[in-house]
C-alpha cells in the first residue's frame, strides 16, 4: 500500500518537429499543455498520528513548479539537431535560454520522459523520500501522453551532443546544455 501525490501545472510552450519534414508540425508552432506528476513515498507508508503525510504539498511541489513556471513555460523547445540552433547561437544568443533542447524531436512522448528524470533529480536532491512513478503531458485536450519507468531506458541520446550529465538529469533550472 500507499499514497500517491499527484499535481498539476499548466505551461505554455512553442516547437517543431524538424524530422518530420512535409508535416504541419515541422512548422513551429505552439501549445498549452498541462503536465501532470504523480508522486509515491520510496520510504516508510505509515501514517504517524500526528502529520500524517509524506511531506508538505509546499516542499514537494515548491521546486519542480518554480521550473515549470520561471523555465519550461514560453520555451521553444526544439531537436538538438535543428538548423534553428545556429540562427539562436549567431543572431540572438540572449534567448538561450528560453530553448528548451532535446535529444531528437521534442515529442510529447520525449518530453514525458525528460520531465520523468528532471522531477526525480530535484526531488532526490532535496533528500525527499518521494519519487515520480508517473508523468502525464495533455498536449491538446484530445491527446495526452503518459510515461512511467526509467527514463534513461528510452530517451536516446545517440544524435545529443550534450554533456555526460545532460540537463534532464541534474537537479538545477536548465533546459538546455548550450
Amino acid at each position: 500500500m500507499s499514497f500517491e501525490i499527484c499535481f498539476t501545472r499548466r505551461y505554455c510552450m512553442a516547437h517543431r518537429l524538424f524530422n518530420i519534414r512535409n508535416s504541419r508540425c515541422f512548422v513551429p508552432h505552439g501549445h498549452n499543455e498541462f503536465v501532470k506528476v504523480y508522486l509515491v513515498s520510496i520510504g516508510n507508508d505509515t501514517l504517524d498520528g500526528g502529520v500524517n503525510m509524506m511531506a508538505p504539498f509546499a516542499v514537494l511541489k515548491q521546486v519542480w513548479h518554480q521550473w515549470i513556471d520561471d523555465h519550461v513555460d514560453h520555451s521553444l523547445q526544439l531537436s538538438s539537431q535543428d538548423p534553428m540552433l545556429d540562427y539562436f547561437k549567431t543572431r540572438e544568443p540572449e534567448n538561450l535560454a528560453h530553448l528548451m533542447i532535446t535529444p531528437g524531436d521534442p515529442t510529447t512522448e520525449v518530453l514525458a520522459a525528460l520531465f520523468m528524470s528532471k522531477i526525480n533529480a530535484l526531488l532526490a536532491d532535496q533528500g525527499l523520500a518521494v519519487r515520480c512513478r508517473k508523468v502525464e503531458i495533455e498536449e491538446t485536450p484530445t491527446n495526452t501522453v503518459s510515461f512511467s519507468g526509467d527514463a534513461k531506458d528510452v530517451i536516446s541520446t545517440a544524435h545529443y551532443d550534450g554533456p555526460q550529465t545532460p540537463w534532464w538529469q541534474r537537479p538545477d533550472m536548465t533546459i538546455n546544455d548550450l
